[in-house]
């Protein structure tokens, strides 16, 4: 036989699902900071050059404010200009001023808030991964030793089964602190604005936005891996069979549509907002140029091949609308792709683990359903969600617990019933259960009957209670039922104290029956004995013979039963056993059907013609049942006694006599020789009759 193959223990995920959420969490943020950066990296420049004068930086021509600063809006300059527009003239009241007036350049601190937020984030990050290892510690120790199947302490194991099923939730708060206190931080910076000059606020602005989306979609992705990990690869070696055929989750019951709308928000709606988000960012407003009349060219431009429907169109018509300059257009393009790649990715992993969290305990139900049909009724299936797929699930194992009671039940009654009506005279009858059968359903079949029966049991009795007599008949009858049942028989009835079995395939099976009932006889007398009671004998009659069996009786009560001449004869022999002092009479009819009888010692002892029987039979003493010293005896004067019995035959009595009479010298207890040697002298002193055929009639029972 096959070694059943050890089933592998997972490995338990903790800080390594904390990493690869980190990384997925820069990989949706950096790209876009990086475009934050180039975007508004005219203005970084202009604001960290030398200073110049007011009239240099106004004399920027539109054509290089068009390519290069789309974007920037030249607003609040630290001089207290707050509006400029380029291409027009600068006022007589500024030209007098013209070589006083320089832009300084702005303090750097700015560039160093999105360093410090970043090293914020860094630490609280760091900080996360020591409290996460912390809080999965238990669990990777737990699965590391039922890996290397070491003894598990009482106290971590009911810990971890406690608390496993919170760690999606548990792991998701402490990644979603470290991000939570850190956008915190950054909102507050933004809210006081602290060091903070209007470009840097506001790509710090856009910043902390898609920080936020990311937040969220890091987050989930760490409760959601978590979470399928503990339903389908760690329930099952933490809880118990018994626990696990019903919902171990302490949560409220979900859906299976809230989890596919949650999951087609993380994979569609949070990645199409980061796309979104992209194309605004791209975008610049056609009032941010500053320019108060449009040339021809500039709205050709602008508008490309729909110029003819807005050239006639006044400025502050289309003023509010928006563009994408070259460039821009190019990191929207990075920004889309990248955005459409980060959402394939989690498109990718959410809808596996969506598919499995459903495909896989269905399949496993599927399994377990096929198999409980199969009628291995110990299959269950383990409860691994806490949906409609958990209730179903719960559902099924209650369904095969009671199945498995009811089919147990069922099996019982059958067997009960089969103690009743045997097992062996349903098939007889075609059937396969006793709800089948059907009054006067009927077979006739050739089988070999043994009749048992305790000689003077009556006499017995009479010394004993009922209980006793119950007790004692039990215990008689408990030695013998097996002894028939492994010799391929049935019993049919319990009579009293006697025994009708059955045999349907061969003679020799009832012989053998016989033969072991009479050593188990020799048993049971010795356990008796040990209670102060008498040893006690009884005889056996075996004849073989076609007989019926059928269903008798009314609707109200049926019984199944033997019908044949052969159950009579089979009776009558075993009353034989007590006049010839035989252990086990077979007729002619069982003697001849034996494939050898050669194999076992007996001898002919009569023609008998039994009560209730118009033919003669011819009977056999099977001398193997009977005890050692007693068979050894008969058969040493087996040839004697059989030649005796020819002369008794051919009425030659005077020969027969003293041979009769020899084999009683040797054997004093040949009941049988005794018998003859009665009937001889009988016969030599009164005469012989005259129809006399040697066929003796014998009217007991």
């Amino acid at each position: 036989m096959a070694k059943k193959k050890k089933k592998y223990v997972p490995k338990y995920y903790g800080l390594r699902i904390y990493i690869i959420s980190t990384l997925l969490y820069f990989f949706l943020v950096m790209p876009i900071l990086g475009i934050l950066l180039l975007k508004y990296q005219p203005a970084i420049s202009i604001n960290n050059e030398e200073p110049v004068k007011l009239t240099d930086s106004l004399n920027l021509n539109l054509e290089n404010i068009n390519t290069t600063v789309d974007s920037l809006n030249p607003e609040k300059y630290n001089n207290g200009i707050s509006e400029l527009n380029y291409g027009t003239a600068l006022p007589d009241s500024l030209k007098a001023k013209e070589d006083s007036i320089v832009i300084t350049p702005t303090d750097t601190s700015s560039e160093s808030r999105i360093y410090e937020t970043a090293m914020v984030l860094f630490k609280l990050l760091l900080l996360s991964f020591l409290v996460g290892l912390a809080y999965n510690m238990p669990f990777k120790i737990l699965f590391k030793k039922k890996r290397r199947d070491k003894p598990i302490p009482e106290k971590l194991n009911k810990y971890c089964k406690k608390f496993l099923n919170n760690t999606p939730l548990g792991n998701s708060i402490i990644i979603m602190a470290a991000y939570g206190i850190a956008i915190i931080y950054m909102i507050y910076k933004l809210i006081y604005r602290q060091g903070f000059e209007e470009t840097f606020y506001t790509l710090y602005l856009q910043f902390t936005f898609i920080s936020i989306l990311a937040a969220i979609l890091t987050v989930a992705f760490v409760y959601n891996w978590q979470k399928h990990r503990v339903q389908l690869k760690y329930i099952e070696y933490v809880f118990t069979e018994d626990e696990l055929k019903r919902r171990v989750f302490k949560i409220k019951v979900g859906k299976i549509k809230n989890r596919l709308w949650v999951n087609s928000g993380m994979t569609t709606l949070f990645p199409l907002i980061i796309v979104i988000f992209y194309i605004l960012l791209s975008s610049t407003k056609i009032a941010e140029l500053g320019i108060e009349s449009f040339s021809d060219d500039q709205v050709k431009i602008l508008f490309g091949k729909y110029f003819e429907l807005f050239k006639n169109i006044g400025n502050n018509q289309y003023s509010g609308l928006s563009y994408v300059n070259a460039f821009d257009n190019l990191l929207m393009n990075a920004g889309i792709f990248t955005g459409i790649f980060i959402s394939l990715i989690y498109v990718i992993i959410f809808i596996r683990w969506t598919t499995m969290g459903i495909v896989h305990p269905v399949k496993e139900l599927l399994k377990n359903m096929q198999l409980t049909g199969q009628g291995e009724l110990n299959q269950y299936s383990i409860v691994r969600t806490n949906d409609e797929i958990g209730e179903l699930t719960e559902g099924f194992n209650e369904m095969s617990e009671k199945l498995k009671d009811y089919i147990l039940s069922i099996s019982r009654i059958n067997q009960a019933n089969s103690r009743f009506v045997p097992r062996q005279f349903i098939e007889f009858l075609g059937k396969e259960s006793i709800a089948d059968i059907n009054l006067g359903d009927q077979i006739q079949k050739e089988m070999t009957i043994l009749f048992s029966d305790i000689r003077k049991f009556t006499s017995i009795s009479e010394e004993m209670t009922p209980k006793e007599n119950f007790d004692f008949l039990n215990n008689y009858l408990g030695h013998m039922e097996p002894v028939i049942r492994t010799n391929r028989g049935f019993i049919d009835k319990f009579m009293g104290d006697s025994i009708m079995a059955l045999f349907s395939e061969r003679p020799e099976d009832a012989i053998n029956a016989a033969i072991e009932m009479r050593i188990k006889l020799t048993e049971f007398n010795h356990v008796i004995s040990q209670f102060g009671k008498e040893p006690i004998d009884a005889g056996i009659g075996l004849h073989t013979g076609n007989l019926m069996l059928g269903i008798v009786g009314g609707e109200g009560r049926m019984d199944g039963t033997v019908i044949s001449d052969s159950v009579n004869l089979a009776s009558r022999l075993e009353g034989l056993t007590k006049i010839y002092g035989s252990s086990i009479i077979l007729s002619e009819d069982t003697l001849i059907k034996l494939s050898d009888p050669g194999q076992y010692n007996y001898r002919f002892i009569d023609i008998v013609k039994v009560k209730g029987k118009k033919e003669a039979v011819y009977i056999f003493e099977l001398l193997d049942g009977e005890p050692r010293e007693i068979k050894e005896l008969k058969m040493q004067t087996k040839t004697e006694f059989a030649k005796a019995l020819q002369y008794y035959k051919n009425k030659e009595f005077k020969l027969a006599l003293p041979i009769f009479e020899e084999v009683l010298k040797v054997n004093p207890k040949d009941q049988a020789a005794e018998i003859y040697s009665k009937r001889c002298n009988n016969f030599l002193k009164k005469g012989v009759p005259v129809n006399w055929d040697g066929i003796e009639i014998i009217q007991e029972k």
